[in-house]
């Protein structure tokens, strides 16, 4: 039996300390008084009045406007090559100093006083640059080109330019290496734990003879409970020891790299600990107990905002998650913005990181609709083969001592059927591939045995830097994929949209680890995994709307969400949220099945050959005609529930039915509140959850909903709420709605969560989607408060102090 114990570093990081991502020197955001460019010029374009200031991160696609005559893969925003930048004086005495990107998309290249740096393609990797060599007394010019020319060259949006942070880091001329401190926790137990700490040196021209690390264990009341002083030799630039604890709690690990022993460079991080284990039987346990992983995927962009996401934003939309019931996250399908993953470890998420979507040759990419027409093959494949190897242990190396980690991912769908590779298990009805809908064996196409090489030479990089976590992968074609040595060069076999082969593959191949690694918002997919012990879990698509994959115009992104864009739970969220949670939810959706319009979101279906129609995606709206007969859809994780209109029960206590998630109730309408309360076995209201009739649109409402009192609060979220004399909110508002920051601040993007808008993504103004739009607001000093006025069509405006 493959059984797979491992154990692994709880680690708390104090939130943009760069050491958590770099791990040496002295570092300091590198992010204001850049300037921008779009010019196609292989060369720095000379100083015209096109250049314009801009602050990073920053994603010139999002500032752009959509047309039909784009790529739907790109949410039909534009791509382009762009130049940044930026001059700058070095103060302090440190002999070294460098330069570092958490992500520029990308086929970049970066110059100092006209001398190229480097040049890295991958547009999600972080990377660092020496600035040493080039330096100069006086002024220094750093530039950066971006040639994202080719800009259908993903199946999502991907945003273009510098869209996250740079970092300027001094140090000694011998330091801690780039990702250079690593952990490893070994035989844990209640009652002890052995740390292995391995430490890289950069060297400089001093003898190692003369270095020395201390690594000490401290406490929470400051204590030191362990040190240890290891000495490096001429030959090594590596050190490896162990740490013991015998409580194994929270503590912080510091790191001194000493040279004639004074301190020369050091590092600090929260360390705990923590085990995994998975099992082909059994699944899945954290720290001894068996779970099931509720997970979700999610792309790296925000709506209006595009690629360059603030820190605030990842927060708020993570607490939606947490709102959910989700315990997990696919990062896909490359690396993130490290705020992420800071974030996911001090919340309490697991992670899936994963290194690309692509390998040696192009996938489709839709340019008229997802799956229309005729796809474009612009890609990320002509530098796979020089790149990968170093793209994917730059992901392990970033990003191991994250302790949310917990599978890293060699890829995703490259095994997809004919997209490009392919095999004669195609051809017919062979092993339940249904042949018509992937065009049978192309003998001209990639064979699919490449797949299982190239997935054993980077399930190999990342065991040699981390054998603390298990390799996977998102495969697509799994009937495929078992015709080459894919499953076998991982650990952990993901199925995407394959939960039908989930009973058939465990009895055919009961050693393998098998989770949903991709799969779609419906009680099957989840069923799948809740009804079979050997699933662990897995990853719906997707956790929030995105940007790209979209449909025939107009669409922003493909739609499947369970997260609206600007950050609120669809009803299908709800319904997942009732299948996730442990503590009362309800939650109650309506649709117009008998006459009359619904015109606020719900669907006017009802029944089909005497088939009910219950939609997951019924919104919360109660105003409709009177009399007019209404579906009123319940989602709970209570055993029963009933319903009250003003007060009055008008429909009856029902049971939830197991085969669809959802409790209804056929009602006629009346104006007032209506309220569902789920109940439990004996009949006691737990939890309720109430909708109330709008009127008329009288007033504009503005509630901020991110706290701001924290100096490090950089973005705002005001809430902007269209409502009736009793302040409740008018879902049939859709009028024009403008948003103009007075002092304090400036508006980075105004957001109505439509998929269907495709105005300029970062004008000051939208039309309200349900009597409703969200203002991110970027503060320029924070410790002012930010003043704001929105005016909205009919409507008297107001003006609100942040």
């Amino acid at each position: 039996m493959k059984r797979i114990l491992l154990s692994l570093l709880i680690i708390s990081f104090t939130p943009h300390l760069i050491y958590a991502q770099v791990g040496f020197g002295d570092a300091q955001l590198f992010n204001d008084n850049w300037e921008f460019v779009l010019n196609e010029s292989p060369t720095l374009p000379p100083s015209t009045a096109e250049w314009k200031k801009v602050d990073v991160p920053h994603d010139w696609s999002i500032e752009g406007t959509p047309s039909r005559d784009l790529a739907s893969c790109t949410g039909y925003l534009p791509g382009g090559i762009g130049w940044y930048r930026k001059t700058f004086t070095v103060s302090d005495s440190k002999p070294k100093h460098y330069i570092y990107f958490e992500g520029v998309y990308n086929r970049s290249e970066v110059y100092l006083n006209g001398h190229l740096l480097g040049k890295r393609p991958n547009g999600y990797v972080s990377f660092m640059y020496d600035l040493t060599p080039y330096l100069k007394a006086g002024t220094n010019e750093l530039s950066v080109r971006v040639d994202h020319s080719r800009y259908a060259d993903s199946r999502w949006y991907t945003g273009s330019g510098i869209y996250r942070n740079v970092w300027f880091i001094s140090a000694k001329e011998t330091h801690l290496a780039q990702w250079g401190v690593s952990y490893e926790a070994k035989n844990v137990t209640a009652k002890s734990t052995n740390i292995h700490v391995s430490v890289e040196v950069e060297k400089g021209n001093r003898n190692l003879k003369d270095l020395s690390v201390k690594a000490s264990l401290i406490d929470a009341q400051g204590k030191n409970v362990n040190s240890k002083l290891s000495t490096f030799n001429s030959q090594l630039s590596t050190l490896n020891f162990q740490l013991s604890i015998s409580n194994p709690h929270l503590y912080t690990l510091h790191v001194d790299l000493l040279a004639d022993g004074k301190v020369i460079d050091q590092t600090d991080t929260r360390v705990g600990i923590r085990s995994l284990q998975f099992d082909p039987n059994h699944g899945f346990a954290l720290n001894g107990e068996w779970m099931k992983v509720k997970g979700v995927c999610i792309h790296h962009d925000a709506g209006v905002l595009g690629a360059a996401v603030p820190r605030e934003v990842w927060q708020r939309r993570f607490l939606s998650l947490k709102e959910m019931g989700v315990n997990a996250i696919r990062m896909s399908h490359n690396m993130q913005a490290p705020d992420v993953y800071d974030l996911a470890d001090e919340m309490g998420f697991l992670i899936m990181d994963e290194g690309s979507d692509e390998w040696e040759y192009p996938k489709r990419k839709w340019l008229k609709g997802w799956n229309q027409g005729t796809p474009g093959y612009d890609g990320t494949y002509d530098f796979f083969e020089e790149w990968i190897d170093r793209d994917i242990a730059d992901m392990v190396r970033r990003d191991r001592n994250h302790p949310s980690v917990f599978l890293w991912s060699v890829g995703n769908e490259v095994d997809y059927p004919n997209d490009p590779y392919s095999h004669p298990i195609l051809d017919g009805d062979n092993a339940g591939i249904n042949q018509p809908m992937y065009g049978g064996y192309k003998k001209d196409a990639p064979r699919a045995e490449r797949i299982g090489t190239i997935a054993k030479r980077l399930a190999t990089i990342i065991r040699n830097i981390d054998p603390s976590r298990p390799v996977t992968g998102a495969m697509a074609g799994v009937v495929m994929s078992n015709q080459t040595e894919y499953p076998e060069a991982v650990d952990i076999c993901g199925y995407n949209y394959t939960e039908n082969r989930y009973v058939e593959d465990h009895k055919a191949y009961p050693k393998r680890i098998i989770y949903g690694s991709e799969t779609s918002t419906n009680l099957a997919a989840w069923k799948a995994v809740r009804d079979n012990p050997h699933i662990f879990g897995h990853f719906v698509w997707t956790g929030y709307e995105y940007l790209g994959e979209s449909g025939a115009w107009p669409s922003r992104g493909l739609g499947t969400g369970l997260i609206d864009f600007a950050g609120f739970l669809k009803p299908r969220g709800h319904f997942f949220a009732s299948l996730w949670r442990t503590d009362p939810v309800a939650y109650i959706g309506t649709q117009a099945i008998r006459g009359g319009n619904n015109q606020w979101g719900g669907n006017n279906r009802g029944n089909r050959n005497g088939r009910v129609n219950l939609s997951t995606d019924a919104w919360d709206n109660w105003n409709y005609q009177n009399g007019q007969t209404i579906r009123v859809l319940c989602y709970t994780n209570q055993p029963y529930a009933h319903l009250l209109l003003n007060g009055r029960e008008v429909g009856e206590k029902k049971e939830r039915d197991d085969n669809t998630g959802i409790i209804y109730w056929d009602v006629p309408y009346e104006v007032g509140t209506l309220r569902v309360e789920g109940l439990d076995k004996s009949g006691q209201a737990i939890t309720h959850y109430e909708i109330r009739t709008h009127g008329e649109a009288k007033s504009i409402s503005a509630l901020e909903i991110i706290n701001s009192k924290s100096s490090n609060c950089k973005c705002l979220h005001l809430l902007i709420n269209i409502v009736d004399a009793q302040g409740i909110r008018v879902l049939d508002y859709r009028k024009d709605v403008k948003c103009e920051v007075i002092s304090g601040g400036k508006l980075l993007g105004l957001e109505n969560a439509n998929n269907s808008d495709m105005s300029a993504p970062k004008q000051n103004h939208k039309n309200a989607n349900r009597g409703q739009l969200l203002a991110y607001i970027l503060r320029t000093n924070p410790s002012a408060p930010a003043k704001v006025r929105i005016t909205a069509e009919g409507l008297d405006p107001i003006e609100v102090n942040i």
